[in-house]
């Protein structure tokens, strides 16, 4: 039998990612990440990619859109440009990927694979969300974003529909449409999807007080769609504006952190100071793939302004919004420490999900355990299972294999 991914990867392991093996072990730790225990954590990762074929709304988009489809562009000194409609035009470049960054360009094709990458992380179920398809809302055109949104969940259901239980993709919805979006969440939501992901701003592009936005009652009707449905919300990075507004030097890095990281918390702001969830208090949501060392900062600056400012605010709210974050909201991390130092202080236990974003660079597949001994070991027991299985099993409504049901926080959790 030909090597799974993960485990050529750990006989390839390059100077470059030589630093993910990095631990500092496991005394004192009653059960571990490491998928040989046979006392492992139930582990869900809260953020994994597929990997889409490349022809896939070509072949299946109404024909009226294909031409505006993201693609490649080549202008007139032959140099190859990515083409999508609502980035500006990135120079592609022939980047050579070696050892464990080779491996995760290609990982996970086939549910199998996945499955047994998967297993071999440690990892027993996981949140799909697109990886080609992240620029389906990068269109100002929100009925064009949801032609491409449907054809997404179509492929993601038809692969992936049979795995749900361990492979669970997210419904995509353009909400800006929101008829469109209402008509899409109450389809998926009868295929089986346990979850939706929308973009973090309904319109695409830069900040713009003229755009509709989640705080404004006029998506009450979307909230009282996903209410009735009874699914969350996931925002993922890189779906409200252009991540690579940066050029330049450092601008890899400029554009991760600040461009795609940073503006994942407008839709927590957005909803956990309008009052929206005073409206709809059954509604769960979430940032994903953003980290969580900021939410603490952000639901105390929420309720700094909400205090200071109250000569300003409109509506009063019963609560304090860092009060409906905690009630209702939840964001998950791949290798976040100091968001993790600041858990048990702020209360935030139960509304932090672990990730291995399988099999981006940005993860920690296929060294999670490693990645979870560094940043995991001011947490106790209790926590850690939270943190790793528990909270997502709750939100996302996952069943829990049998072989974790001797374990007593998993009993209470299953009889809670």
């Amino acid at each position: 039998m030909a090597p799974s991914a993960s485990e050529q990867s750990l006989a390839e392991t390059d100077e470059n990612n030589a630093w993910r093996l990095s631990t500092p072990g496991i005394e004192g730790w009653s059960r571990t990440a490491r998928p040989d225990d046979p006392n492992k954590y139930f582990m869900v990762s809260t953020d994994g990619h597929v990997q889409e074929p490349a022809d896939l709304w070509r072949t299946r988009i109404d024909t009226r859109y294909r031409d505006r489809l993201p693609g490649v562009a080549v202008d007139a000194h032959g140099r190859k440009y990515q083409k999508t409609e609502g980035f500006r035009p990135v120079r592609i470049r022939n980047i050579v990927f070696d050892g464990e960054d080779r491996l995760r360009n290609g990982a996970g094709e086939t549910p199998e694979q996945r499955l047994a990458d998967l297993a071999e992380d440690g990892v027993d179920a996981e949140v799909l969300f697109p990886n080609k398809g992240l620029t389906i809302w990068a269109t100002p055109d929100a009925e064009f974003s949801q032609a491409m949104c449907r054809v997404w969940n179509d492929w993601a259901w038809e692969v992936f529909g049979a795995y749900n239980d361990r492979l669970s993709p997210m419904g995509c919805i353009a909400s800006a449409d929101l008829n469109g979006a209402i008509e899409e969440i109450q389809r998926v939501a009868a295929l089986g999807f346990r979850g939706l992901a929308l973009p973090c701003k309904p319109v695409w592009g830069p900040p713009d007080h003229e755009h509709s936005n989640y705080n404004l009652p006029e998506f009450d009707p979307l909230w009282a769609c996903i209410t009735q449905v009874d699914l969350p919300i996931t925002f993922h990075v890189s779906t409200g504006r252009d991540p690579r507004t940066s050029r330049g030097n450092g601008g890899a890095v400029v554009n991760y952190a600040v461009h795609s990281l940073a503006p994942t918390m407008e839709p927590i702001a957005n909803l956990c100071a309008s009052g929206v969830l005073e409206r709809y208090p059954d509604l769960r949501f979430g940032s994903v793939e953003a980290g969580i060392g900021w939410v603490p900062w952000t639901i105390w600056a929420l309720d700094e302004a909400y205090r200071k400012h109250h000569m300003f605010v409109r509506p009063k709210l019963r609560r304090l919004p860092s009060d409906y974050f905690r009630q209702c909201g939840f964001a998950t991390f791949q290798e976040d420490k100091p968001g993790l130092d600041l858990a048990r202080e702020h209360n935030l236990v139960d509304n932090f999900l672990w990730a291995n974003d399988y099999p981006h660079h940005e993860g920690t597949w296929p060294h999670s355990a490693e990645a979870i001994e560094r940043t995991m070991g001011q947490l106790t027991d209790a926590e850690r299972a939270k943190i790793l299985g528990l909270n997502a099993a709750r939100v996302f409504r996952f069943p829990i294999p049998e072989r974790y049901h001797g374990q007593e926080d998993v009993r209470a959790f299953l009889n809670d």
